[in-house]
């Protein structure tokens, strides 16, 4: 078995969960960061990080990383860390695509007395199910003889500037005792906060499918209570801070579940439940909920432009935000275009706004083309989708600004005071 002091890492896949793994071992042990994406290693080489997770500075600590978007660099690594992405496709189910592919990449290096750990979200048992054979048939080699496995999930939040990977609690696990510690003190390398050493590969790969699945849970159940409350004519916000008041109730809010996590992790775990003849009822349940969010924030404008005796045929919208959480570029699995598809049913014309998101992946991922900067008296509603800081520090004056004299102000994140918007979630 390695030595730590022995380790040559590879970390496979660049992008917001490998990318800051890949800066902080880079900064203690010899590390290649490898990508398919050459402009994304191009960007990362000139220490240019669009996912504005990493500062140019960090890139330039961590000494001992180098990147390539060569799989013979990985060749010399003995440790190699999987941290691609896992999707799930039109039919939602699980997308094993990438990491198939990336444990192809691995075959074709790994050497007898290497390990191979994994950090995708997975359900239980995929990683040995899936990935290690694909090794075994690439390299000829045999799990647990000849190479062994780790699973050790991403913690990452996209955009969270306070929670950082060495300050986030890391789950461990090995495919054997001894390999199961050595992966535990591979991470106490550079996790300050200390480890969670699990006793098997499911064990791990079941904790992190579950932690997004009682979020996504939970926030449903906000969601459900937004729509209930709608009809009793009450404001959410305000019963919610009056529940907060006691000790033991949880602080979700209402809103768009969609991102890499929260909005996909849980068909995960209920693709595996189905497989083994278990019908998650609550997980879906929720997950109901959650995707049909976008469609009754549409409904609702509609609804209050009624009202108002705006003509809704033709309006123009203004969408302020279309990244899936504040102050990230991370436009993936954005639920803000299901409410952009359900308006333009009503043919409604669309602005985006968003300072945050990049142009040219808006328009190559959904066909969206982001406008520079609103136009004045311009919108019969104006809809606050995503609570960047640049919004946050706009006065109710200036975005009122950009509506017609007569107009809708929908606050889907409680940015404005009540008083000051015309519909909240």
């Amino acid at each position: 078995m390695l030595t730590i002091d022995e380790v040559r890492l590879g970390v496979i896949g660049l992008g917001y969960v490998g990318l800051p793994l890949a800066v902080e071992f880079g900064k203690v042990l010899p590390t290649v960061g490898f990508d398919i994406d050459t402009r994304r290693v191009d960007e990362l080489i000139d220490h240019v990080d669009h996912t504005m997770e990493v500062e140019a500075i960090e890139l330039a600590e961590a000494l001992q990383l180098s990147f390539s978007s060569d799989p013979e660099a990985l060749r010399h690594c003995n440790v190699y860390i999987v941290t691609v992405p896992t999707p799930i496709d039109a039919s939602r189910c699980p997308d094993l695509s990438l990491l198939i592919t990336a444990s192809q990449t691995v075959g074709r290096v790994v050497v007898p007395g290497d390990l191979v750990i994994y950090e995708s979200t997975v359900f239980p048992g995929a990683t040995e199910m899936y990935c290690i054979p694909v090794i075994e048939r690439v390299s000829g080699l045999t799990f647990n003889q000849d190479f062994f496995a780790g699973y050790s999930p991403e913690r990452i939040n996209p955009g969270d500037k306070e929670h950082r990977i060495t300050s986030i609690r890391k789950v461990t696990s090995g495919s054997t005792p001894k390999v199961a510690e050595f992966v535990d003190l591979l991470y106490r390398r550079i996790i300050t906060a200390g480890t969670h050493k699990s006793s098997s590969i499911q064990v791990a790969e079941a904790a992190k499918v579950i932690e997004n699945t009682q979020r996504d849970l939970n926030i449903a159940l906000m969601n459900e209570l937004a729509v209930i409350f709608n009809r009793l004519g009450l404001d959410t916000e305000e019963v919610l801070e009056a529940a907060g008041s006691k000790w033991n109730f949880l602080p979700f809010r209402p809103g768009l579940v969609g991102g890499h996590c929260i909005g996909v992790d849980p068909y995960y775990l209920t693709h595996r439940a189905q497989q083994v003849g278990y019908h998650p009822d609550v997980i879906l349940s929720g997950r109901r909920i959650n995707d049909g969010m976008g469609a009754y924030v549409a409904h609702q404008l509609v609804k209050q432009m009624v009202k108002r005796c705006l003509q809704v045929q033709g309006a123009r919208v203004l969408v302020m935000g279309l990244t899936f959480k504040e102050n990230c570029p991370d436009l993936r699995n954005t639920k803000v275009v299901d409410i952009l598809s359900e308006l333009s049913d009503y043919n409604v014309v669309v602005d985006i706004f968003d300072p945050q998101a990049n142009k040219a992946e808006a328009e190559r991922m959904y066909g969206i083309r982001l406008v520079d900067s609103p136009e004045a008296d311009s919108y019969d509603a104006i809809i606050l989708a995503v609570a960047h800081r640049e919004f946050r520090e706009l006065s109710v004056e200036v975005i009122r600004g950009w509506g017609k004299p007569e107009h809708v102000l929908y606050d889907l994140k409680f940015v404005l005071p009540k008083r000051d918007v015309d519909l909240r979630l």
